[in-house]
Parts: structure tokens; sequence; C-alpha cells
């Protein structure tokens, strides 16, 4: 059977946007090398154009279009990285672009797509109900479906991104890669897999949406009947048909991260390496820090696909992380209605090196007796001990703590 996809399309696809689209740094992470017993490399496509690897594909399509393919213009479906790398890469060619998008869609996405010059229409819960809608539209203007992921020039241009690292590293013993649908994983195993095929190339999926992974373990296509996860890069309920051939015939193993698997990644790249990352972009670091491969001594690369994170989500994620590692505390106490009562508890705080960032005192709550008054308190602490050493003191004074 003939392969739709090899190193010889990738190649081309690489010549096809030289000078437009820019190879990323590969950084080494001392920090993340501690943390994962690897030699550990950051595959930084969150500095891409456009925020993601997507455009990579969508380029490499639509200048393979030929004049009357260009006329109709393109449709395509996207959460959101694949949306803006088909606005980028139409606008340069001169061609209109659509976009169907899921109704969830982060705004920033939807925003910056439009920005890129693309029509955007909402439609769906999803992206495969996005995917169904383009479509439709396709029968009817006959524009060409850019699909996100399952089309052998799409992956064809992800599939640079394994060119690069192999130039970036050549002693590269391992390559972590997240995947959704699964045109990153399938163009970047082809590439590496041609090159040198002792490299192992493993996919990292979400738990909420285990497509690829259910399909690469069954031995046979699967469809999800709902797909739900925060890395809305990688939400996707059917994998490619030609993708998921790819990714059997050279992908050595396809592992799942949960969603606070992912959020604690995204918040300690932040932290750690001030690196902005998607959910997508944080699953393959986040499967080797919560010990989902074995790959201790190795020389690691892991691509973070992409920084287009929406800052409502960026900021649930760094107030959730904060509480959880013992960083924050929420609590309510009640405390006697007279003057001093409140002044003498936040003396407490400050005695026991806490730093208040909110104090919401009710003195008429139905709930709490008459002449006294509910406090609810947002505090800055500094590890779980403190939490702990700080309720302690609390309830020897007297007071009655409710962690909130």
């Amino acid at each position: 059977m003939t392969v739709p996809l090899n190193l010889e399309m990738i190649k081309q696809a690489r010549e096809h946007f030289r000078g437009v689209i820019h190879p990323t740094p590969l950084d080494r992470s001392a920090t993340f090398s501690l943390l994962t017993g690897t030699d550990l490399y950051f595959k930084l496509e969150n500095l891409q154009k456009t925020g993601s690897f997507k455009i990579r594909g969508a380029y490499n399509k639509i200048m393979s279009l030929g004049e009357e393919e260009r006329r109709r213009g393109v449709i395509a479906a996207s959460a959101g990285n694949h949306a803006q790398g088909v606005a980028y890469a139409a606008s340069r060619a001169g061609i209109k672009s659509v976009v169907v998008m899921p109704e969830g869609a982060p705004i920033s996405k939807v925003m910056a797509t439009r920005g890129y010059g693309a029509e955007v229409i909402l439609f769906g819960s999803g992206y495969d109900e996005a995917y169904e809608r383009a479509r439709e539209i396709r029968e009817q203007t006959g524009a060409t479906l850019v699909h996100a992921f399952d089309d052998p020039l799409v992956a064809a241009g992800q599939g640079t991104v394994g060119l690069e690292l192999l130039d970036e590293l050549p002693d590269l013993d391992a390559v972590v890669v997240p995947v959704g649908g699964g045109g990153l994983l399938a163009g970047i195993a082809v590439a590496v897999k041609s090159v040198h095929p002792r490299v192992r190339v493993i996919g990292v999926q979400s738990a909420g949406a285990p497509a690829v992974y259910l399909s690469y373990k069954g031995g046979q296509r699967q469809e999800l009947a709902a797909a739900a996860t925060i890395a809305d890069g990688i939400s996707v309920r059917r994998p490619g048909e030609f993708v998921l051939e790819m990714i059997h015939r050279y992908v050595d193993d396809v592992v799942l991260v949960d969603d606070e698997e992912i959020a604690r990644a995204i918040l300690m790249l932040l932290e750690r390496s001030k690196i902005v990352v998607e959910g997508a972009g944080a699953a393959g670091l986040a499967a080797l820090l919560h010990g989902r491969l074995s790959l201790t001594g190795l020389k690691v690369a892991v691509v973070l696909s992409g920084g287009n994170i929406d800052v409502n989500i960026l900021s649930m994620i760094i107030e959730r992380g904060l509480v959880k590692s013992g960083r924050r505390l929420r609590l309510r106490t009640v405390v006697t209605d007279q003057p001093g009562s409140l002044q003498r508890l936040l003396a407490l705080l400050a005695a026991a090196g806490v730093n208040v960032i909110s104090v919401h005192h009710d003195r008429i709550k139905p709930q709490v007796p008459l002449k006294q008054a509910e406090v609810e308190l947002f505090l800055e602490t500094r590890d779980p001990a403190h939490v702990e050493a700080v309720l302690s003191t609390l309830g020897r004074e007297g007071y009655t703590v409710e962690r909130v």
C-alpha cells in the first residue's frame, strides 16, 4: 500500500514556507530535567507565528492549491489554533477564508482569527460539530476544506517540527507530542522515524478526550460520545483516518493525562520557566511530571505545541494552583460584633506571617446570630505547613474556622 505521507513531502513543506514560518527555538530546561529525571528540551512552538504549530500545516496546504481552488477560497473548522493558521495563510495568499469555530471557543482565539482576516462562524458545542457545519458550507460554496489534521499536506507541514528537532538535537532519544486529532503526532513521527528509527515517538492525550489513545490501543478508529477537557486544542471526538494509520505505523506509544495534571504543568511552566502555554501545549510535560512515561536518563524533547491560552482560564489555573500548593487560603469565621474584634483577628494573622488579600465582613447575614459578624478572608500563605499553623493558631485563640 502506498504511504500517504513520507519524508520527501515533509521536506517539500519546509521549502514551501522557508522565510515565512520561522524555525522555533529548542530550549534545554535544567529545572525540568531535574524534576523528570531526563535531559529535557522544550520545542517552543508557542513562539511560532499565530502562537502554535498549526500554521505550518495550514500554510503548506493553502500554498499547494491551484488557481481555481484559490479563486473559490478555503473553509476550515477549528477550536482556535488551526483557525488562526488558516486565516494567516489565506490572507498571505490573497484568498478568502471562512472558519467555523465552536460556540464555546475562547474569545481570544475568535478575535485573533478575525484579526488575521477570516470570516468566523460560531457553531456547535465542540470541534466535531463545527467540522460538520464546515463540510456543509463547502458543499454550498465549493471552497476547499483545509482539514485541521486528516490531510497529508497538513500533516506534512506539521512534520517539519520533527525535522527541526533532528537538526537541533541529532542525538535525541525520544520526542513527546500532544495529540488531539493526530496530525502533529503523525507528521513528527514520520519525519523522525524516517531519519532515525531508534528515536522513540510518544503521543500524550487528555483523558477527557482520549479518541486517539483508545483507537491506538484498540487497533481501530473509535469515536467518543463526548469530549471535555481544558486542553481545547486537543479536544477531538474522532481521530483522523489517514493520520491514525500513520500513528499505528510509526508511533511507539500513546498515554493519557488528566486536566489537573495539565493545569499543574501550565502553572509550573509559567512560574519556573516563564513560558506561557495552553492546555494542549502542556500535555507532554504533564505526562513526564506525573510518571506517565518511563524515559529516565534519556535526552527528551517535549513539543510545547501552542501558547494561545485564554487569560480567564489562565487566571483560574493560577488561583487553583496556588490554593492546592498551600499558597492561598480562603477561610470563614465569626467574630463578636463590637469595635476591635476584626482588628484582633487581623493582628493574629499578621503575627502568623500571613498577608491578607481581601476581607469580607457581614454583620447582617441571617444565619449569623445577633451581635456577631461573619468574616471571610482570602489570605496569602507560604506552603501547606504554614496553612496548618495558621489554622491551629486561630483554633487555640477560640475561633471556629471553616475553609472555603
